[in-house]
């Protein structure tokens, strides 16, 4: 899978193009991640890549000229903007993106980027949570690593990919490991019981009712909702 990042920051991603699994994709060959330097494609003398919005306010906004000149280059690959206007970040999108042989995800900066780009160049608008950083890196990040791990051989088990939280609509169930039990604090003994039915039953009862604690919206049910 070929992944293109279009920066303002392209040494921001040294770490984490650097370290855990991602590293070991592009080790392996079977992820390739380019970072491109916006400032390279800036206006004039000082490589300018933002100017003032138009009818006033504060902040300043991407331009579009040399988001289209980073962008057209890179032909018809799925285009993504990170910007806290997008759609959440999910599991389905990562899933779906995974699919995708090519793909560019563009952050975004400042007060946010010219409309003109969003509506001609960009396929998807996608935001990493109810909150606003300052710029799209971050989201980037996580979106590199959450692609990375499901592109086959990347995981050394393919069940951790598919038995996890939001698979299935759920949270992931409680997990415990060596010892059994720790200044008093003990594994459940269903665990430790070798009975296979009561423990995947044990674990099914807990992916319920974990998600319907902490996340009721997964379920339909809930005060929250996903637009």
């Amino acid at each position: 899978m070929r992944i293109h990042v279009l920066t303002m920051f392209p040494e921001w991603f040294d770490g984490p193009l650097a370290v855990s699994i991602v590293a070991r994709a592009i080790e392996d060959g079977v992820l390739d991640v380019t970072i491109h330097d916006l400032r390279e494609h800036g206006l004039g003398r000082h490589r300018q890549l933002d100017d003032s919005p138009f009818g006033g306010g504060p902040g300043m906004v991407m331009m579009v000229e040399p988001l289209a000149k980073a962008l057209v280059p890179l032909g018809a690959t799925h285009r993504v903007l990170f910007t806290p206007a997008g759609r959440p970040l999910t599991q389905a999108a990562l899933d779906r993106w995974a699919g995708t042989p090519e793909i560019t995800f563009v952050c975004g900066r400042y007060e946010g980027v010219d409309q003109r780009v969003i509506d001609n160049l960009i396929d998807e608008e996608v935001s990493l949570g109810d909150y606003v950083l300052a710029g799209g890196e971050v989201a980037a990040a996580a979106a590199i690593e959450g692609v990375a791990r499901l592109i086959p051989g990347v995981v050394g088990n393919p069940e951790s990919t598919e038995k996890e939280s939001f698979r299935g609509g759920l949270l992931e169930e409680p997990v415990y490991t060596r010892p059994a039990e720790f200044e008093g604090w003990a594994v459940p003994e269903v665990l430790l019981s070798g009975d296979h039915a009561r423990i995947e039953a044990w674990r099914a009862e807990q992916r319920s009712k974990r998600t319907r604690e902490r996340r009721p919206d997964l379920l339909g049910d809930g005060d929250e909702s996903e637009t």
